[in-house]
């Protein structure tokens, strides 16, 4: 008995001594598994979850109406793309396109689909034209149009715009899933009629068509005209209200907070020909606007 008593006891040494063991080893850290995988490997920490806006993309595509075409910033009644605050490659403008991609790469990869005279209406074909392209940004400036037109009657409903903007996103997001989009603000028409209605030249051409309901008249300040200018401007800002929401449902779309809208264009940034769309210096502030959006790390509100 006493024979079997020593030798359990001599068991129960060496297992405690085990157990002894393997707790040092652990405590003292050199080889706790606790710091290392099944495999033997240390342990990888996960990755940073890609940002959904990229800064820098690499094509751009511009979409929208006669400001992003240049109109009248060159000559009269006349497109000049190479001004186009987007896309365009003069290097006064320095445009988007260019800070974004460089002049060589803005020569390859960005393409301006705009057209002067564009209403909201037109946006779905010119998207479907800038999709083939693949583009990794696409910028939007439309509306205007929509409210230019022969009377205030006539103007683009704020249903017509919200559903016709509506379906332009999602044939974009259909084709490109992960295509960024920049939406620029309508700009403000009343401002740009009280800046150019002191400049002959100026009114002169207005008469030739351009924007009726908000320059028409332009030096009466009657009721009647007061009422109908405040009425376009009242549609424009409902417009601006309709691209801010219908964007924020997307989560790869920037608005510019109504940036646009705000810019106080003087007689510089004005053609010289119509004084009511940008000239070459409207332009660039047009493009230095875009640019701080589209770089910025958060949404600029």
């Amino acid at each position: 008995m006493r024979i079997r008593r020593l030798r359990s006891r001599a068991v129960l040494a060496v297992v405690v001594a085990s157990v002894l063991g393997a707790a040092g080893c652990d405590s003292g850290g050199g080889t706790s598994s606790g710091a290392h995988s099944k495999s033997g490997t240390a342990a990888k920490a996960k990755p940073s979850p890609t940002p959904l806006w990229d800064r820098s993309p690499s094509s751009v595509a511009a979409v929208g109406d006669s400001i992003t075409r240049g109109f009248d910033a060159c000559t009269v009644l006349s497109d000049c793309p190479e001004v186009s605050w987007a896309t365009g490659s003069e290097a006064s403008v320095d445009s988007l396109a260019v800070r974004l991609l460089g002049k060589t790469g803005a020569a390859t990869r960005s393409w301006n689909y705009a057209e002067t005279g564009a209403r909201m209406a037109d946006l779905p074909a010119q998207i479907g034209q800038a999709v083939a392209r693949k583009p990794q940004l696409v910028t939007v400036m439309v509306g205007a149009n929509d409210a230019c037109r022969a009377s205030t009657s006539a103007m683009t409903s704020v249903a017509d715009f919200r559903a016709e903007f509506e379906e332009s996103l999602k044939s974009l997001r259909r084709a490109l899933p992960k295509t960024q989009v920049y939406v620029a603000s309508v700009p403000n028409l009343k401002r740009l009629w009280a800046q150019g209605r002191t400049n002959p030249m100026g009114k002169a051409v207005w008469k030739l068509g351009i924007c009726p309901s908000m320059l028409a008249d332009a030096d009466a300040l009657d009721s009647a005209a007061t009422e109908r200018r405040d009425t376009v401007l009242d549609r424009v800002e409902a417009y601006n209200k309709v691209l801010e929401q219908v964007c924020a449902t997307d989560k790869r779309c920037r608005f510019d907070g109504g940036a646009v809208y705000d810019y106080r264009f003087g007689t510089d940034q004005l053609s010289h020909w119509d004084w009511f769309h940008p000239s070459t210096d409207g332009q660039a502030r047009l493009a230095e606007i875009a640019y701080r959006h589209v770089t910025a790390r958060e949404p600029v509100t």
